[in-house]
């Protein structure tokens, strides 16, 4: 119902009513438009129009503000559209070699129920069962083919990236925009802090159902995610926070819309410019890392895997596609990618198998989160003592190790008996005394003897490293690691205003491992 009611002047402190007939005494009050009555403005009339409630409505009064200290009701403020999870799932989906682990459950509560229907003591069978069932879910588990663990890995009810922020966290404000008017929902960035800490969260988001999935685009970003992620890395490079990734992606999106927005130089851009990053970079593969999507957030100081997830170049559907020319050979693919964590660690493209609870984190989330706020504390630490210039070294020294293997293969296929006939051979011997097969074998052995012993002297003259960086096997060009170490002491001293003189040593190496000049020319960029 709505009244009219007329204004007694400009400060009036009270309304009355005014009826309709009283209105259509006022036709002075009209214009007319088009020959038709039209209403002038209602202030210029002396007129106020209001909404009358019904009887008994309560008066308009401000909401109370959400309270932070008590509970953390405010994080909805923040993720509108993503409630974190706090608890066991009650309906997860089961896989097929996780039918016998739910059928022994759903036995135990059948016998705890009748149990208890008709007061009988059951307690020692029932504490049998539960053994059973932990034994059987450990043993489950603990023999996983990789393409079993491939579908743990995207379970749908796997915790997600701003599960673990938020339950690992203290306060986390997610972040948005790539500052060129778009935002990407599959890659979420946010501040938080662990421990009073402060990190830079950044991630991919699945969602948990077809229409949060649809939202996140299955957890796959456009380019400008991959912008968004890079623009906020800047952020925390400048301001001095520590950076934490987690990587839940098949991979970027193959789109069309995408690669005419530049899907690969996204991607191109991010790979080359977390090399120059001043601050530590821990990355968490949570859930599948698939390819330059996932590596586009995950060049990292340190690599942690989740026991139950998988990091691959390529996923095995597509693999198979690529190969075989079909996608059933997808159980092949898997075996032959080396997708599993323990893989990954044997490799070294993984450093660290970060633990989950027994029948991985879908089915207790709240028992994973501990794990991994422990596992990103713990390598954080590793990096407090650090210059910018010694973790920009480390990082680069992580990836320097990747790919570098021995290949021993004959005709017929008999390796065997081949290595033992070369071992049983005279061969060559090293200056030290070390035996090689060919004497070209020894002349290589000699040079990355000479270059370790150059490397640990350039070290022991730096006094002001505070963690030696590791020193990469087999480095394809020898000196390459004094090079950067003469090139950062260059930078040192220019900085604090001395005469930038190189070390001897470290640039003869430098020039020893670049005959055709490019070494030198570095440092002398440098300088």
């Amino acid at each position: 119902m709505v009244q009219v009611v007329a204004v007694q002047g400009a400060a009036a402190s009270c309304c009355r009513p005014i009826a309709a007939s009283s209105l259509r005494e006022q036709q002075s009050g009209l214009g007319r438009l088009n020959g038709r009555p039209q209403l002038r403005s209602a202030r210029r009339l002396g007129l106020a129009v209001r909404a009358k409630g019904k009887a008994g409505d309560p008066p308009d009064v401000p909401k109370p503000r959400l309270d932070r200290a008590g509970g953390r009701e405010w994080l909805q403020s923040i993720l509108s559209r993503f409630g974190p999870v706090r608890e066991k799932a009650s309906n997860t989906t089961v896989l097929d070699f996780e039918k016998p682990l739910v059928e022994l459950d759903n036995r135990i509560k059948e016998v705890r129920q009748v149990a208890e229907e008709n007061g009988v003591d059951v307690s020692n069978q029932i504490k049998e069962l539960e053994e059973r069932a932990k034994q059987l879910r450990k043993d489950t588990y603990n023999r996983l083919t990789p393409i079993q663990r491939l579908q743990v890995a995207r379970h749908p009810n796997r915790p997600t990236f701003l599960d673990i922020a938020l339950n690992i966290s203290d306060k986390f404000v997610e972040l948005h925009g790539d500052r060129g008017g778009l935002d990407d929902p599959a890659m979420v960035c946010g501040l938080g802090s662990i421990d009073g800490v402060s990190f830079m969260f950044i991630g991919h988001q699945k969602g948990r159902n077809t229409k949060e999935n649809i939202y996140r685009n299955f957890g796959m970003p456009q380019p400008n995610g991959y912008r968004k992620a890079l623009r906020f890395m800047r952020h925390a490079d400048k301001f001095g926070f520590p950076i934490v990734t987690f990587v839940d992606t098949p991979g970027a999106y193959a789109g069309k819309n995408a690669e005419e927005l530049g899907q690969g130089e996204a991607i191109a851009l991010n790979l080359r410019e977390m090399f120059g990053l001043r601050v530590p970079i821990i990355s968490v593969v949570i859930g599948e890392g698939g390819s330059g999507g996932a590596l586009a957030i995950g060049c990292a100081n340190r690599s942690l895997i989740m026991e139950n997830s998988v990091y691959y170049v390529a996923s095995p559907e597509a693999c198979a596609a690529i190969l075989w020319k079909s996608r059933d050979k997808a159980n092949t693919a898997t075996e032959a990618l080396r997708i599993t964590p323990d893989d990954l660690l044997r490799f070294g493209v993984m450093d660290e198998k970060v633990q989950e609870p027994l029948g991985a984190a879908h089915t207790d989330p709240m028992a994973a989160f501990p794990y991994v706020k422990e596992a990103i504390l713990r390598n954080y630490r590793r990096y407090e003592g650090m210059t910018a210039e010694e973790v920009q070294l480390d990082r680069y020294s992580k990836f320097r190790k990747l790919g570098m293997w021995e290949e021993f293969l004959v005709a017929g296929g008999k390796n065997k008996e081949a290595r033992e006939a070369l071992e049983s051979a005279a061969g060559a011997t090293t200056a030290a005394g070390t035996w090689a097969p060919t004497a070209d074998d020894a002349k290589f052995i000699e040079m990355m003897a000479d270059m370790e012993d150059k490397w640990q002297q350039t070290l022991q003259t730096k006094q002001e490293w505070v963690n030696k960086p590791d020193m990469p096997a087999g480095v394809s060009q020898p000196g390459l690691m004094e090079l950067a170490v003469a090139t950062i002491e260059v930078q040192r001293q220019m900085a604090s205003g001395e005469d930038a003189a190189v070390d001897d040593s470290s640039t003869a190496a430098a020039a020893k491992s670049n005959p055709n000049g490019s070494g030198s020319q570095l440092v002398a960029d440098a300088n």
